[in-house]
């Protein structure tokens, strides 16, 4: 009789282990959330009214509460009305409803990017004069103020006409956003797609597997590690952007214009002005999130990612 070990089947132990990992990473996160607070409290009650200065320059903030309110105000703040009249609704609600309008113009501008990063890859990879001629390009189109371009291309979207198609300003929003987010993808995934060794590629050839059959088959799974890292910065860009977008061209709707309203009542009510920071917190976290789940979906190729 075939005996069991004391710790079970490897099946089990491999899951108890994954289970272990997923509770650590969750301990550490919410330590880090609570270290925040502390340093933030700690600082506030022992730090100068005025700051702390190194001649002319502040290198900490003022401790004021209009300056840094308690934590316990700002989250009390989120369950108190804001508006007047028919208008009036939680602060928490108004956030919620700007993050997830904010989220989905950041969904369709990851969406776009990831394409355009992976055809840009692709093309990249298959073609060796192609790198060499767009390569410099993508990296130089990084190094365009973001704030500069926003309302160019507001401006050049209102000039579409498509029959009755109608150019949105939300749309100019998710190109901005696809804008950053296209960047780390088409880096990674070029990276991915020549990352197979040698002999692997020269045994698909010696049996006349051809280009595109070698691509879905050897050439993207091996691209994977170092995929999904660029996604989650493809991610985090799409979300920045966004919210930089909508402050920029003034799109209304979303936590960008929020962030700005907000902090012109912050004379008055200084612990509101931080209720859409926590809600492009929240963005940003469910945007890595969903990386996250794809990443588990992809669990069978990823032998050990590469750091973007």
């Amino acid at each position: 009789m075939t005996g069991t070990s004391p710790t079970g089947t490897p099946e089990r132990r491999r899951g108890a282990r994954r289970s272990g990992t997923t509770a650590t990473r969750v301990a550490f996160g919410a330590g880090g959330v609570l270290l925040v607070v502390v340093a933030w409290e700690l600082y506030k009650a022992i730090g100068p009214a005025t700051g702390v200065m190194i001649g002319d320059l502040t290198v900490l903030p003022r401790t004021t509460d209009l300056a840094m309110p308690h934590v316990w105000d700002m989250i009390g703040r989120l369950f108190e009305q804001s508006g007047n009249g028919r208008n009036a609704q939680p602060v928490w609600l108004a956030v919620a409803q700007a993050a997830v309008f904010t989220l989905g113009v950041a969904a369709v501008g990851w969406v776009v990017g990831v394409v355009v990063g992976m055809l840009l890859a692709i093309l990249m990879q298959r073609f060796r004069t192609a790198e060499s001629a767009v390569l410099p390009w993508i990296v130089l189109s990084q190094t365009v103020p973001l704030i500069a371009i926003a309302p160019l291309v507001r401006r050049w979207g209102a000039q579409l006409e498509f029959g009755d198609f109608t150019w949105e300003s939300w749309m100019s929003v998710a190109i901005i956003a696809s804008y950053l987010a296209f960047f780390p993808v088409s880096i990674g995934a070029l990276r991915g797609l020549n990352s197979p060794d040698a002999i692997h590629v020269e045994l698909f050839r010696s049996y006349g597997v051809g280009w595109w059959k070698t691509l879905f088959t050897l050439r993207l799974p091996a691209s994977v590690p170092y995929l999904l890292p660029a996604l989650r910065l493809a991610a985090a860009n799409a979300v920045i952007g966004t919210v930089v977008a909508e402050v920029s061209i003034g799109l209304r709707g979303g936590i960008g214009r929020m962030i700005i309203e907000f902090a012109q009542q912050a004379s008055g009510d200084p612990a509101k002005t931080w209720a859409p920071i926590f809600g492009a917190i929240a963005v940003g976290l469910v945007a890595a999130g969903f990386i996250a789940l794809l990443g588990v979906l992809l669990r069978r190729f990823r032998r050990g990612e590469v750091p973007a």
